[in-house]
């Protein structure tokens, strides 16, 4: 479980990074990118760890599975929240679909 919240902590940062200067277009693109790449590394520091200590509880594929998971939910709230896009019906159908390749992964076929 602990590396699953790691994942969660980390795609925080990382969304923020990624997409919270997308709000702040007047903002000159070099300290954009400056500030980014700070947040960035802090989500290294929870994103390394998280797959060190879930790797041998979980395959790389079921880690990296997980993280597109987390990653993806935790979009969909900063998006809404933050950048406040709406959800529209067809990216609720990719992300099913995107849910359901969990399915796949963790399912074990032996």
């Amino acid at each position: 479980m602990v590396p699953i919240l790691l994942l969660v902590v980390s795609n925080v940062f990382m969304t923020v990074a990624w997409y919270g200067h997308l709000r702040h277009r007047d903002v000159a693109l070099w300290k954009a990118i400056l500030v980014s790449w700070l947040i960035a590394f802090v989500e290294y520091c929870f994103q390394v760890p998280a797959n060190r200590w879930g790797y041998g509880r979980f395959s790389a594929f079921e880690l990296k599975t997980i993280q597109e998971v987390v990653s993806l939910s935790v979009f969909i709230v900063f998006a809404v929240v933050y950048l406040k896009e709406d959800v529209k019906w067809n990216y609720l159908v990719g992300f099913g679909l995107m849910v359901a390749a969990v399915f796949f992964v963790f399912k074990k076929w032996d």
